[in-house]
């Protein structure tokens, strides 16, 4: 059911060695003020919105919109519905080990007030990174810290499951994983996604180049500007450093699957750049980035052109389809409405590795809406 795009043989490969395996899942939550700017994304009406996405995107998949009175309710869309209800449908049904990663947030992770849910929330003690504009999102020393969290969590993890499903949550990350792509010299220009139905590729080159731009004058003369660390310093977020070694660091023990699109490209190719960078050993070979067919058959991107730019990985995609679902929300991801996030679309081919129908996986995915729905319904009951 899940369908190879790249690296045919070895995606192929990697399927059937997982298989009915055991998988655990980790999702880095990541804020940058490239978020912020007009126009930039989807994931939230408003700025206001778009500070608070990824805070409720966790508590819901902490306590699975259980709550009358979540602490971050989820933000309104212009359409469609948090790609978080797909992988809590999954994490629950799987019961898989979930933890969540505080990589730079405007506020803590919400800490899961249910003790029979099998998740928590962790802090790596990271920073919200600045605009991507400034040419300097994060410190250095920032970036040095947060890739030793991940170094050390992907060790710790690789021991909990046979492979590691890492997803992310970080507003605008469509358009720093450009910039990243772009600093580590892959001509990615006109091939990312969006969370809009059709990717707003011109603002976004403008955004990216005003950061090139600076990052450049400012690091003129300095030795180090062509590396890795440097371009996610400089134009990335503290997601991209976190998954980077959480993927090294596992890679050595149990297979990874880096679930979702153009972000994950562009960490995979950051892994890859840091690996030969530093001589630290990992297995590439075991290392696969899955997202979802309306990111991979995007008619607005081109995922598989810039999976065959970034090169050695396998892009996997699954068939998930809500055209039949009983909810509009859902069914705007058929309209290329929100695509892709917060692991939905690994936690969708790890519910297909465990040997879930299709039909089954819609009807999960719908009994968790409809869940949401009735807890929103009651809070609005008593408010009112």
């Amino acid at each position: 059911m899940v369908r190879v795009y790249t690296q045919q043989e070895r995606g192929r490969r990697w399927l059937e060695c997982y298989r009915g395996a055991k998988p655990a899942f980790a999702c880095v939550f990541g804020f940058t003020e490239t978020g912020l700017l007009p126009d930039i994304s989807a994931a939230g009406k408003t700025p206001a919105d778009r500070r608070k996405t990824a805070l409720a995107d966790a508590e819901y998949l902490l306590d699975g919109g259980e709550k009358i009175d979540p602490r971050f309710p989820l933000p309104p869309l212009a359409a469609g519905a948090s790609p978080a209800v797909i992988s809590r449908a999954v994490v629950r049904g799987l019961q898989m080990p979930t933890y969540l990663f505080d990589a730079g947030l405007p506020e803590p992770l919400p800490v899961s007030t249910n003790p029979s849910q099998n998740g928590r929330s962790l802090d790596l003690g990271g920073r919200v990174a600045r605009c991507l504009t400034t040419g300097n999102a994060l410190d250095r020393s920032a970036i040095e810290h947060l890739f030793e969290e991940g170094l050390k969590w992907g060790d710790r993890l690789s021991n909990v499951a046979d492979y590691l499903v890492i997803g992310e949550c970080v507003v605008g990350g469509t358009t720093t994983a450009l910039s990243v792509l772009l600093g580590l010299g892959l001509d990615a220009d006109g091939l990312v996604n969006s969370s809009y139905p059709h990717c707003n590729h011109t603002l976004k080159r403008a955004v990216v180049r005003e950061g090139l731009r600076r990052w450049r004058e400012r690091t003129a003369g300095d030795e180090r500007r062509d590396s890795a660390f440097s371009a996610v310093a400089a134009v990335g977020d503290p997601m991209q450093i976190v998954v980077a070694g959480m993927a090294i660091a596992a890679s050595r023990s149990c297979g990874v699957l880096l679930a979702g699109g153009t972000q994950m490209l562009a960490v995979y190719a950051l892994a890859r750049g840091l690996v030969r960078e530093t001589g630290m050993a990992w297995n590439g070979d075991r290392v696969v980035v899955g997202t979802t067919r309306w990111v991979a058959e995007d008619p607005t991107g081109s995922t598989v052109e810039l999976a065959q730019l970034v090169g050695d990985v396998p892009l996997l995609a699954t068939p998930l389809n809500l055209s039949a679902s009983a909810y509009p929300q859902l069914q705007a991801y058929e309209r290329g409405f929100v695509k892709e996030g917060v692991g939905a679309g690994g936690c969708a081919i790890a519910a297909s590795l465990a040997g879930w129908p299709h039909d089954r996986l819609v009807r999960d995915i719908d009994a968790t809406f409809a869940r949401l729905e009735r807890s929103q319904q009651l809070a609005k009951t008593q408010l009112s």
